[in-house]
């Protein structure tokens, strides 16, 4: 519900803002995209009306809230001016209408000169006594701390409050969520999120406890959202997968880590066997054709023995009968026939297997090449593992990739060995996340590890960075030296809990 004032002239400038401490978890992240809507009703050079509301940045650049709360400034575009106050930062920015139904009370609001991070849409089922959590700035907040109109243009946090998801209501034909976070005028517009920050529905309105009644809020239902946003043609993050606290996440997959490397132990040692015991058999067919082919020959040895001496003896006899020529003949053949088997006995084979190299003999012991961590192992495939992985904002899709030997993601992404595994951590210039992405090629398992930062906290790991890295990968032991101090140095920037932890099983065509 929007409240216009009448206030001292003001004008929508650049200000300062006092940076505000905002606690490393799911809902402070998504309080960083959640701004204040301010309505300025002017009359020539003379403020004559204000009002505010909330919203929450669904790209970076547009935010969604009340109908009811830009209602003047659709009517009167040229009296009203929309203001658009992000939570941090020292800037705020003017706004403009790109969509708006009256019916679901639900407006688009577009700005430019600045981002925001923005939040997601819950698509999965919300029970009756969920948590829920409201994020938007109170009117009775503000009268009570505002010092002067200039507070309400200033960038500051919003204001949480804690709830219970109650039941799914239609009001006016649309479907709306009943909850019992506290809200007031002010909060219009402001996203009603489950325990993991994702947005369920927009705050909408309030019912008054009268005589002891018991005050619910409303909010415009996450359905309805997602049919504004689809009709206005604009782009959403949704997530469907149920809301886990990250603690329980990393406890759970260290777990399935733990698992997956002795699975993969296992099966490099059931692999070893197998070629083990092929090479036995090798090893046992080469060492039973050695000693056939070692008997073949002494076999031939005697022959050709017993043929020698039986010539040597035929030439005696020929000898005997005068037959000096067919003698000679005989001894010569016979003594050549006897050298001969000596040259056969003497040169026959050892009877021990002469295996070729490369062979399943050879392949059966350390020099067996099983998946190790300087392995390109080509174009793959990576899919989300849900029952691994927490998820508030980030996409879901498919990560396809190529892995090349020394880290080398897709030729041009250098990875560093740490952990058993290699590692990158990526701070872009843009968006206010920190992933630390990591791929373990015994496993084939793909991370992403994501850091929500505030606007300082993405400062300093930019800092700690330095210049982006150019886009190569390289084998110079130097330049990845630098690589790891640099990734040292960016860890030491993150809060000691992420909020997102995507894990991915990868695979030839996934």
């Amino acid at each position: 519900m929007i409240v216009f004032r009448l206030l001292s002239p003001v004008l929508l400038v650049l200000m300062l803002a006092m940076p505000s401490a905002a606690r490393a978890d799911d809902i402070s992240a998504t309080a960083r995209g959640v701004v204040r809507v301010v309505t300025i009703a002017m009359d020539g050079e003379q403020v004559v009306g204000f009002g505010h509301g909330s919203g929450f940045a669904v790209a970076p650049n547009r935010i969604v809230t009340n109908a009811h709360v830009v209602e003047l400034a659709t009517q009167y575009p040229d009296n009203v001016v929309i203001g658009v106050v992000p939570s941090e930062g020292a800037k705020s920015y003017q706004g403009r209408v790109v969509a708006y139904d009256a019916k679901r009370d639900l407006a688009l609001i577009e700005f430019t000169g600045g981002r925001l991070p923005p939040a997601a849409l819950y698509t999965g089922p919300v029970t009756e006594g969920d948590r829920v959590v409201a994020l938007g700035y109170p009117g009775n907040v503000d009268l009570a701390t505002a010092q002067s109109a200039a507070d309400y243009i200033r960038p500051t946090s919003p204001v949480r409050s804690e709830g219970g998801f109650s039941a799914r209501r239609s009001l006016s034909g649309v479907d709306v969520l009943l909850h019992t976070a506290g809200i007031a005028r002010g909060n219009s517009g402001g996203p009603l999120l489950d325990g993991c920050g994702r947005v369920i529905g927009v705050n909408s309105a309030i019912t008054r406890g009268e005589e002891g009644d018991s005050s619910f809020g409303f909010a415009i239902a996450d359905n309805e959202l997602a049919a504004f946003l689809g009709a206005a043609g604009q782009p959403y993050a949704s997530v469907g997968i149920p809301c886990t606290s990250i603690e329980d996440r990393l406890r759970q997959d260290s777990d399935a880590d733990a698992r997956a490397a002795t699975d993969a132990a296992v099966a490099l040692r059931e692999a070893a066997a197998a070629r083990a015991m092929a090479a036995e058999t090798e090893r046992a067919k080469a060492r039973e054709a050695a000693e056939r082919e070692r008997e073949n020959f002494m076999a031939l040895a005697g022959l050709l023995l017993v043929g020698g001496a039986l010539a040597i003896g035929a030439a005696g006899l020929f000898e005997s009968r005068g037959q000096r020529r067919t003698a000679i003949w005989c001894l010569t053949g016979g003594g050549i026939t006897v050298a001969a088997a000596v040259l056969v006995f003497v040169f026959r084979p050892s009877g021990e297997p002469m295996l070729a190299t490369g062979t399943a003999a050879t392949a059966g012991g350390a020099t067996a090449a099983p998946v190790v961590a300087d392995q390109a192992l080509g174009s793959l495939v990576c899919r989300l593992v849900p029952e691994r992985s927490r998820v508030t904002i980030s996409s879901t899709a498919d990560v396809p990739m190529t892995w090349g030997q020394g880290g080398c993601m897709n030729g041009r992404t250098q990875y560093v060995a740490a952990n058993g595994r290699w590692e990158k951590i990526l701070v872009p210039e843009e968006e206010q996340t920190v992933s630390v992405l990591g791929f373990d090629p015994a496993t084939r398992t793909y991370t992403n590890t994501r850091y929500l930062m505030s606007a300082a906290a993405m400062e300093a790991a930019r800092a700690a960075r330095g210049e982006a890295p150019v886009k190569s990968c390289t084998a110079d032991p130097i330049a990845t030296a630098r690589v790891a101090e640099r990734v040292a140095a960016i860890r030491a920037t993150l809060p000691p809990l992420p909020n997102e932890k995507l894990v991915y099983r990868c695979g030839v065509g996934g």
